[in-house]
């Protein structure tokens, strides 16, 4: 007579955009403020950047987003919000400026240490120098902070 073994626990986890979080385990996240901590700032970016932040976990995860203490935490800071010139003419004039915004990144997982990470993520776009940056900040911001957000949630949330 043959025996089988069977499996005494089930584990339930959930892939959405590379997430795998085992959600018997993790059941909330705490997102902090993200303050402008540059030399440069554009006061919409901190908002900007924190509702999308907040909407794409909302998205792909299943986690409830809370404030107070939970299982997971995300929190940082803007640290830098630079332009560069980029593409010199042979005039000696910048053809193409560069928007850089970097954000420093704490993400806490109180249940496994090893996870938690302290990084700095960046992300840029270029524009057309005889553009003002006033006319193309707001676009640009909110494509800069949709790619930093998925930068962070695959280190984070999604590096399962």
């Amino acid at each position: 007579m043959m025996a089988m073994a069977v499996p005494q626990s089930c584990r339930i986890s959930y892939k959405l955009n590379g997430a795998a979080l085992d959600y018997t385990v993790y059941r909330t996240i705490h997102l902090g403020e993200f303050p402008i901590r540059a030399a440069l700032v554009y006061a919409p970016l901190q908002q900007t950047f924190e509702n999308e932040l907040s909407d794409y976990i909302a998205r792909n995860t299943r986690l409830t987003i809370t404030d107070g203490a939970s299982d997971l935490e995300l929190e940082g800071e803007i640290v830098n919000y630079s332009l560069s010139p980029q593409a010199v003419t042979e005039d000696a004039y910048a053809s193409r400026t560069r928007l850089t915004i970097t954000v420093r990144v704490k993400y806490t997982d109180s249940k496994n240490d090893a996870n938690s990470i302290d990084q700095t993520f960046s992300a840029y776009r270029d524009f057309d120098a005889s553009q003002m940056l006033i006319d193309v900040q707001e676009q640009l911001c909110q494509e800069i902070a949709k790619e930093l957000v998925e930068l962070i949630f695959n280190a984070t949330l999604g590096n399962w």
